[in-house]
């Protein structure tokens, strides 16, 4: 019943979504992915190996430093306990399905723990759900093949509803389908031993943003940070994502 509330909302609003949508690509700022490494080995201890994957997010944009980014914020908490080398994989704009793609030209290689960062490109780029289901599967399926990590860490979408640069009711519309494709997420992460999913307590107020209002800022990949290490010690992380309420997750 709420689905079906859902879809005739979103087609009655649709050519306020589209003004909206357009708008809102004419006021985004186009941020560069930060200087910085994005492979390195960092600290002492047994061997990590970490691979993280995926879109912008992946590649720290919204910080003025790959330091600042998941990649950097990861590899310094687990330089602690470990001798780590990390690489960073990902493409701006990225959704599942061209991920999927280009991990075909990626060599194979050996990782003890990979994290995925994705799925704000397929909100917003309006996959089906269901053709997102089939891609995320196979993109689980690949990262064990390729890669043959003990531990994939899958994180989920954040809360777009909160995302200042969209206005309503564009943020409410693409908010709704990120709860859906989470809440598919965590079905679909039952039949995989190996995953694990990572939300983030940290709410996503303007001062934890990026200049452009859209892009993560530096607090959030430090939390996100700290999910993934809880993550990969089997300890209880976060049970929703980025910034939202519990209440939320289950509307």
């Amino acid at each position: 019943m709420v689905f079906a509330v859902d879809i005739l909302a979103r087609t009655a609003l649709l050519p306020v979504l589209i003004w909206q949508a357009i708008g809102c690509y004419r006021k985004a700022r186009i941020l560069p992915a930060p200087p910085g490494p994005r492979s390195g080995v960092a600290g002492q201890g047994p061997d990590l190996r970490v691979l993280i994957v995926g879109d912008s997010s992946a590649l720290g944009v919204g910080t003025r430093h790959q330091s600042e980014g998941l990649s950097g914020q990861l590899a310094k908490r687990l330089a602690s306990d470990y001798r780590v080398h990390w690489d960073t994989i990902g493409w701006i704009g990225a959704d599942t399905g061209d991920t999927l793609k280009r991990l075909g030209q990626i060599e194979d290689g050996n990782y003890d723990v990979v994290v995925t960062c994705l799925g704000v490109n397929d909100v917003t780029h309006r996959i089906p759900l269901r053709r997102w289901m089939r891609q995320t599967d196979s993109l689980t399926k690949t990262l064990d093949a390729k890669f043959a990590p003990r531990k994939i860490i899958v994180s989920l979408i954040p809360p777009l509803h909160h995302f200042p640069l969209l206005p309503n009711p564009l943020r409410w519309v693409l908010g709704r389908q990120a709860l859906r494709f989470n809440r598919a997420m965590r079905l679909m992460a039952r039949q995989w031993p190996q995953v694990s999913l990572i939300g983030n307590g940290i709410a996503l107020v303007p001062e934890v943003m990026s200049i452009d209002g859209f892009h993560l800022g530096p607090p959030v990949y430090a939390e996100w940070a700290n999910q993934a290490v809880l993550a990969l010690h089997d300890k209880p992380t976060s049970a929703v994502p980025l910034g939202i309420d519990p209440q939320e997750a289950s509307a």
